[in-house]
């Protein structure tokens, strides 16, 4: 939204305090990273209109991008109570279980949200990854309870050892290692995750890929920081709403729609296109050349929807 359309709805806001033009406002505060100004409106709009849902949804959405989660949750929960039906609330609600590791609630709410809107392509492949995530889980409980069942087993099965002679332990198997911008990466097959859904894109560089849905929301790929944090939900946030921005620009400028982005900075070359409503990046060190930056973005749009379309 331009700044015009913004100082529009503030002064509609400002000559009607109970106007509700608070919840276009602010979004459009929201998606510009003025996030405190944001959540000022939105609890201003709460109280008063506390019987709305898209006042309480808007409060989430801002508190999920400062990473109050707790509010986030609080909020959404209240949505669900004044509109059990809601989406928004629904995949708000999913994403925050995922990365707070609730994976059973996260299913449940994601699951929720697609049934009520089965076309949604984003939701499936969150969906996804979230049933992926609970497979594995139930594969490590079971390994470990193999694992806690073999000795017993061994210890009356496995011949006595010549005195003095100690078992030979196996070479352990390598490790896939994640991408990432700050430490270089040993190449593997991807795994089955939509996390490694670009690993082996990568080549081994010092580089990270993802794509993210219209809200900023990550739904594949990974971002790691050179101390193992990954930063992809952090990006995200930041960078919901920029496909938006991107084609509304273009459009004023009559250049028709916007398919690429390359900009670079002291830490990293970057490189964005559009996916489907959300956004594609991938991101490389400095010294890495550019051309591989847009090799590896073109290469990652095939892989991403041909992955949509999968999960859908």
């Amino acid at each position: 939204m331009a700044n015009d359309d913004i100082r529009a709805l503030s002064e509609e806001l400002a000559a009607d305090p109970a106007s509700l033009a608070f919840v276009p406002l602010g979004e459009a505060l929201r998606r510009r990273g003025d996030l405190e100004v944001a959540l000022r409106v939105a609890m201003r709009g709460v109280e008063r209109h506390p019987m709305r849902p898209d006042a309480h949804d808007l409060v989430a959405r801002v508190s999920a991008d400062r990473g109050d989660l707790d509010r986030a949750i609080a909020e959404w929960e209240t949505v669900l109570q004044l509109a059990p039906t809601h989406g928004g609330a629904r995949k708000g609600l999913g994403f925050i279980c995922f990365q707070l590791g609730r994976l059973d609630e996260a299913a449940a709410h994601l699951g929720a949200a697609l049934a009520n809107d089965p076309e949604d392509g984003s939701l499936a492949a969150a969906l996804q990854t979230v049933k992926g995530a609970l497979d594995r889980h139930a594969e490590a409980e079971r390994a470990t309870v193999a694992v806690r069942r073999v000795p017993a087993e061994a210890e009356t099965a496995a011949p006595a050892r010549p005195e003095g002679r100690t078992a030979e332990r196996p070479a352990p198997e390598p490790h896939a290692t994640r991408p990432t911008i700050g430490l270089p990466v040993d190449l593997q097959r991807p795994e089955a995750d939509a996390g490694a859904l670009f690993d082996d894109l990568l080549e081994g560089q010092r580089s990270a890929a993802m794509l993210l849905d219209a809200d900023g929301l990550v739904l594949a790929g990974r971002y790691v920081a050179v101390d193992g944090r990954d930063l992809a939900a952090d990006i995200g946030a930041q960078l919901s709403g920029v496909s938006d921005e991107a084609a509304r620009a273009m459009r004023h400028l009559g250049l028709g729609g916007w398919r690429q982005i390359v900009f670079e900075t002291e830490a990293a070359s970057v490189a964005m296109a559009p996916a489907l409503d959300g956004v594609l990046l991938v991101a490389a060190a400095r010294p890495i050349p550019l051309g591989f930056v847009r090799r590896v973005l073109e290469r990652a749009a095939h892989r991403a929807a041909a992955w949509m379309e999968g999960t859908r």
